[in-house]
Order: C-alpha cells, then sequence, then structure tokens
C-alpha cells in the first residue's frame, strides 16, 4: 500500500488538503477487489509541524499527525498545500517544515504542491531550474520570487521529474488523478472523477484560463460567450471579426478585454490558438504545419514564436512534454 502524506499549516486552503486526500481515499472504495488482490490501494495521513488540530482558511479544523514522527523514507508521495500569503509565508519561516520536506526529496519517489504551496518548495531551492505551475494570480510573484524556476502560466499541472506542482486549488484534483493513473491505469483514475461527480478530467497541460468561468464571472457580458464562439473559428479569427461575434466595437471589445482578462482582443485571439494548438499537440500525431493552419497561424514559424511568447518553449519540445500514446 501506498503511503500519501498531505502536509498542512494553519491557514492553508481546506481543498488543497482535502481535495487530493480524497482521490486518494477514495482508490481503495472504487476498486475495492483489486485493492484486496493487490494492495494497491493508498494510505493517507495529514500532518503539520506541530500536530493536533489545524484551522484551514474556511474555519475547518483538521486532525493532523505531528511530522517529527514521520520517517520521510517510509512515504510514497508528500503534498504540500497552499494557502493565503500569511499562511504561505508563516509555512516558508517554518524551519522544522523546511528540514523535513528537504529530508523527504532525497528519499520519497514523489513530492509536489498544491497552488501556492509551490512557494514552500520554491523556497527550498527544489524547483530550480524546474518548470513550475501555481495559481494564475501567483504566477509573477512565483517567477520574481524565484527567477530559476520556469514558471508555465498555462498548465493547470507540471510534472517535471519526481516534482510535481499545480495551480489554484482545484487543481490539485486534478493532479492527484494524474498521479493515480500514473501508478495504475487512466480507467481507474476515471472512475474515480466519475465517483467525485467531476465534470471532466482535465490535462495538465490544459488552461488554467477558462471561458466559462469568464462567463459566468458576469452573465450579462457577452465576452465568455463570445470566448466560446471564438474557439471554433480560430482558421479566420482577427479582431474585428472577434468584435462582431460580442456584438460589440472594436473599441469597447479592447476595454472589456483589458478589464476582465487583462488582454488585448489581439493578445487573446493568439493565447486561444495557442491553447487550441497545444491540445492538439498533446493529443495527436497530426504534423505541426497541419495544426498551424487549423489554428488559424499563417505557418509553423508563427505558431512557433507565438508558443515561445506565451510557453517559453516550441511546439515540438511541447509535444514531447505532454504528448501521450494515440
Amino acid at each position: 500500500m501506498r503511503r500519501v502524506l498531505v502536509i498542512a499549516f494553519p491557514g492553508a486552503q481546506t481543498l488543497d488538503v482535502t481535495g487530493p486526500a480524497e482521490v486518494f481515499a477514495a482508490v481503495g472504495r472504487v476498486a475495492e477487489e483489486t485493492t484486496r488482490a493487490h494492495g494497491a490501494g493508498y494510505e493517507v495521513t495529514l500532518a503539520s509541524t506541530e500536530g493536533g488540530l489545524i484551522t484551514t482558511s474556511s474555519g475547518l479544523r483538521l486532525d493532523t499527525v505531528r511530522l517529527a514522527r514521520i520517517p520521510p523514507a517510509r512515504i510514497d508521495t508528500v503534498l504540500v498545500s497552499g494557502g493565503d500569503e500569511r499562511a504561505i509565508r508563516g509555512a516558508i519561516a517554518d524551519v522544522r517544515l523546511g528540514r523535513w520536506i528537504l529530508r523527504a526529496h532525497g528519499v520519497t519517489r514523489r513530492l509536489g504542491s498544491v497552488c501556492s504551496g509551490s512557494f514552500v518548495l520554491a523556497a527550498l531551492g527544489l524547483l530550480d531550474g524546474r518548470r513550475a505551475a501555481t495559481h494564475w494570480s501567483a504566477c509573477e510573484r512565483l517567477q520574481h520570487f524565484r527567477p530559476a524556476i520556469a514558471v508555465d502560466r498555462n498548465a493547470i499541472f507540471v510534472r517535471d521529474g519526481s516534482l510535481w506542482t499545480s495551480a489554484g486549488v482545484t487543481t490539485g484534483i486534478d493532479m492527484a488523478l494524474a498521479m493515480v493513473e500514473d501508478d495504475r491505469d487512466a480507467a481507474l483514475a476515471d472512475r474515480i472523477a466519475a465517483q467525485l461527480v467531476l465534470y471532466a478530467r482535465r490535462p495538465g497541460f490544459q488552461s488554467q484560463w477558462s471561458d466559462v468561468l469568464v462567463a459566468q464571472s458576469n452573465t450579462s457580458d457577452p465576452l465568455g460567450t463570445t470566448i466560446a464562439a471564438a474557439r471554433k473559428r480560430l482558421r479566420q479569427l482577427d479582431v474585428p471579426k472577434l468584435a462582431k461575434l460580442a456584438a460589440l466595437s472594436q473599441r469597447t471589445l479592447h476595454r472589456r478585454c483589458l478589464e476582465q482578462l487583462q488582454l488585448t482582443p489581439a493578445k487573446l485571439i493568439e493565447r486561444l490558438r495557442v491553447e487550441e494548438a497545444r491540445a492538439l499537440l498533446a493529443t495527436t500525431n497530426r504534423a505541426v504545419k497541419s495544426i498551424a493552419a487549423d489554428c488559424g497561424f499563417h505557418g509553423p514559424e508563427r505558431m512557433r514564436r507565438a508558443f515561445e511568447r506565451e510557453l517559453g518553449l516550441g511546439p515540438r519540445d511541447v509535444r514531447l512534454l505532454h504528448a501521450r500514446a494515440h
């Protein structure tokens, strides 16, 4: 039985702790017969530096084991939860927590973080020279905090060797499901996702940025539905056509995009194209030239430049990093 340790601290984001914990705990329920036969479940432990009850961001109190009582060598997977800025500053300043994580990094099979927990790993130097994800609102701060990290501003989770990092809150669930798939198989991970009534299992390369959330943020604003419609018209899309889809003047569209997305309409179109091309590179064997054409890039070279602006990687590198068996 694999042992999973989720590290929490006062002010930790509740779902950062409980979301991944529920995924791993569900393996024993969803695959009960297989678990009995092969010992394939997970033993999940919540831990903190002091042990005992801690109060999370929502006021929920969780009972934790004292970290010093847990030998890192006996743990398969360690996940560091996130929290608000004050909670993360406290975790970074916790010398005992840092020492334990550094020991664990040397002996455990997998070490990861959820949301702003990436700052705890970053403060220890563990993400230097690595690709990493964090909440979209903290990407710039993480890059400034530790310039040696290759912050992936788009991915919902990133795996770089034995280190895993995820973006905001619920993406810890997606990352935990990917870990289950890595340990077992996709079918089991899919069954767990169904049991948890997830809308869909999201791959790590999927963008944090969602047109559904944009639409829900202000139901009276046409921008969200416009983005959804634009995704289906990328081949011929330009700013005037995007404005027409939104039934707005180009000037009003420009203002709305800056207000809601901190993007110009042209940059929005480029990001949509990169997002679609990235998914196609990861999930199909189609030629780069064909994908570039369908996504509205005027040739592979323009797509390459757009990828490097948005992702810091070229299309071929993205395919190598994310491609699954087709």
